[in-house]
C-alpha cells in the first residue's frame, strides 16, 4: 500500500537542532537539513553562515498526514524553539537562524497562521516567526544530515542545545514520539 506524503519546511535556528526533534516522530519518513529563502543558487554552508545569502538553515520534513498532521508538526516546532527572538536562537545570531515557516500550499499557509495564533497564546512576548513564500530548496552538505544521530553527542554545542529540545518534545508530545 502506497501512503500519501506531504512536505513541511521549517526554519527554527540551527538545522542540527531542529532536525533532531523531528527524526523520531511517528509518521515522519525523512528529515533533510538544507537552505531556503535566499538569493544565491546552490549555497554552501560557509556562505549561508556568513549571513550574506539570505538563506535560512531549515529542515524539510517528509511525513504521512494520516499519521501526523501539519498542525502537529507546527505545534512541535513552536514548543521546541524560541519563536520570540528575531534572527536568533540562543548563541546563533543572524538571518540564517530566523524562525520561519515556508508553506507549500494555501492550506499550509492558513494552518501556519493558526499555529502562530496558538503559539502566541502561550507566550508573553510577540511571536516573530515569519511565513515566507516557498522557494528553491538546497540540501545541506552530507555531513550535516542526521547530525545529532551520527556525531552530535560529541559536539558540546549540540549536547547543550538538543537534549532540552528533546525533553520538551517528550513532555508535550510523548504520544507522537517513536518508542
Amino acid at each position: 500500500m502506497v501512503m500519501a506524503t506531504e512536505i513541511a519546511t521549517l526554519a527554527g535556528g540551527c538545522f542540527w537542532c531542529t532536525e533532531a526533534v523531528y527524526q523520531n516522530l511517528k509518521g515522519v519518513q525523512s528529515v533533510e537539513s538544507g537552505y531556503i529563502g535566499g538569493a544565491k543558487p546552490n549555497p554552501t554552508y560557509e556562505q549561508v553562515c556568513s549571513g550574506t545569502t539570505g538563506h535560512a538553515e531549515a529542515i524539510r520534513i517528509t511525513y504521512d498526514p494520516a499519521v501526523i498532521s501539519y498542525a502537529d508538526l507546527l505545534d512541535i516546532f513552536f514548543a521546541t524553539h524560541d519563536p520570540t527572538t528575531l534572527n536568533r536562537q540562543g548563541n546563533d545570531v543572524g538571518t540564517q537562524y530566523r524562525s520561519a515557516i515556508f508553506p507549500h500550499s494555501a492550506a499550509q499557509e492558513a494552518e501556519a497562521r493558526a499555529a502562530i495564533g496558538r503559539a502566541q497564546a502561550g507566550h508573553a512576548q510577540p511571536i516573530v516567526t515569519a511565513i515566507e513564500p516557498d522557494a528553491p530548496w538546497y540540501p545541506a552538505e552530507d555531513y550535516h544530515q542526521k547530525y545529532w544521530e551520527r556525531v552530535g553527542d560529541r559536539n558540546p554545542y549540540c549536547v547543550a542545545t538538543i537534549p532540552p529540545k528533546l525533553a520538551k518534545l517528550r513532555k508535550g508530545f510523548a504520544d507522537r514520539v517513536e518508542s
